[in-house]
């Protein structure tokens, strides 16, 4: 008997998505819960699982893929009947079968169905490639890899004599190494753009900037840092939490930063959901910390550090990531001195963190040297007035350059 593998139910949100990688091949032994194919929407990547043991069948949708929602992937034979039903083998021709196979899958790896068809348009055998996948499978990329491989390789020409030899050598050498490679932009990636450039043209965004010295909240955390780690069972104690309580403070204050336009209609939200942005090799997702008013600095450090280890592991779900009623971006991290951010709709604002800089400044008279920071905001300025973002900046600033007023609520 054969269950078929569909594709996950996708959210109202997502139309679609594209099979990623399968983890398993057709013949594969299948465990119950097993990994069995990625499928990537321009939000998340949602996993497949073996609802039971089995052996892999056939795979209906290869590899780059559009599929729908609920829509059959591919198939899983009972692994119990499919053993039945074969007859049973002697044991010396079962051991002899076994070498064949063993040494088969030793010389030869396992391409995917998409690598092996892109490997015969280019001439290329599975041994001429080196498989880079989970077990030593051959994907895409390895192929495309060969192919350049054999394109930049040196003609073969006859034996000469090794005086001979070495011109020829740096002549290919020199010559050549403009290499192009062209490779499909992931859903993820497309839909970040798209969003984008919809963000830029459908909105009056507009940045006012500031800056704050975090001398303040630096010897804070150098102060507590040790005692912080040892109460919160390993939480570490950073910078973003502090922004992440002074946005909150600051959305109180200023209620049209927190809100939203639906139509001919401003929704002001009574509650502070903060996305966080987090960079992963699949591009920038922001997941969101839900009720940050409620949240202690402690729940706040936990929580995005586990959200930066989904987003590394594409573990994020289409929960943690919906919603928001503000959005942090901190570019300070790569070395950001200065930038704009574009605002996340249907977000009125977002704030920008920037690298931590020594400056001189003036303080009381006299020329100091203080750690500064940037900052920016980037705001709807259909929403928000400008008086209303300038305001809601400086209050941030207030905020962490006298942390007091974070425990006051003054």
């Amino acid at each position: 008997m054969a269950i078929e593998i569909k594709a996950p139910t996708f959210p109202e949100s997502v139309a679609d998505g594209t099979v990623a990688t399968w983890h398993k091949q057709p013949g594969d032994a299948v465990k119950r819960d097993d990994l069995l194919v990625d499928i990537e929407t321009d939000k998340v990547v949602l996993e497949v699982l073996a609802e039971a043991d089995g052996v892999m069948g056939d795979i209906a949708k290869a590899e780059g893929d559009t599929v729908l929602s609920g829509e059959v992937l591919g198939s899983l034979k009972d692994g119990e009947a499919a053993s039945a039903s074969a007859p049973a083998a002697k044991p010396a021709e079962a051991k002899a079968e076994a070498a064949p196979a063993a040494t088969e899958s030793a010389e030869e790896p396992m391409l995917s169905p998409a690598a092996r068809k892109l490997a015969e348009e280019n001439g290329l055998a599975a041994a001429d490639i080196t498989g880079t996948g989970k077990g030593g499978r051959v994907t895409k990329e390895d192929v495309l890899n060969a192919v350049e491989a054999k394109k930049n390789a040196p003609a073969a020409a006859p034996a000469a004599k090794p005086a001979a030899a070495a011109p020829a050598a740096s002549v290919a050498l020199g010559e050549g190494d403009r290499v192009e490679k062209r490779v499909p932009m992931t859903r993820l990636r497309a839909r970040i753009a798209e969003r984008l450039v919809d963000a830029q043209s459908s909105m009056a965004m507009l940045t006012t900037f500031n800056e704050v010295n975090m001398k303040p909240i630096m010897d804070l955390r150098k102060k507590y840092k040790d005692l912080f780690e040892k109460k919160h069972d390993g939480v570490r104690l950073g910078f973003m939490s502090f922004f992440v309580k002074a946005a909150t403070e600051a959305l109180k204050r200023y209620p049209a930063v927190n809100a939203s336009i639906d139509g001919n209609d401003v929704v002001y939200h009574g509650y502070q959901d903060i996305g966080v942005a987090v960079s992963s090799d699949r591009g920038l997702v922001v997941p969101i910390l839900r009720n940050t008013e409620h949240m202690g600095l402690a729940q706040i450090e936990g929580t995005i550090a586990d959200y930066g280890r989904k987003a590394r592991d594409g573990k994020l779900t289409m929960e943690e990531m919906t919603g928001g009623t503000f959005t942090i971006s901190n570019g300070g991290v790569f070395g950001s001195l200065l930038s704009s951010p574009i605002v996340n709709p249907p977000q009125a604002a977002i704030l920008g963190m920037h690298k931590i800089q020594e400056r001189p400044m003036a303080e009381n008279g006299q020329v100091v040297i203080l750690p500064m920071m940037y900052l920016a905001l980037s705001y709807d300025h259909r929403l928000i007035d400008g008086k209303e973002a300038v305001s809601f900046l400086v209050a941030i600033k207030e905020l962490l350059e006298d942390p007091a007023r974070l425990i006051l609520d003054v």
